[in-house]
């Protein structure tokens, strides 16, 4: 392999937005993530949770809703 090539490894932090962290090797030192195998619906078997911060969801919800009558 070339020498010099490579990016530098770094432990780094994952910070989940439900508050979960774990740490792994990564080239940058810290990584914030939305959803994670903590909350994500798929390994929790909960219904689909949305995270919506501006009201899209609920604007699309409501638009199909009125489009359905």
């Amino acid at each position: 392999m070339k020498q010099g090539i490579h990016p530098q490894m770094f432990k780094a932090t994952v910070t989940c937005a439900c508050g979960n962290r774990f740490e792994t090797l990564s080239t940058k030192k810290e990584i914030r993530v939305e959803i994670c195998s903590q909350c994500h619906p798929f390994y929790t078997g909960e219904k689909q949770r949305i995270v919506d911060t501006t009201g899209r969801v609920e604007r699309f919800q409501r638009k199909w809703a009125a489009a359905g009558n």
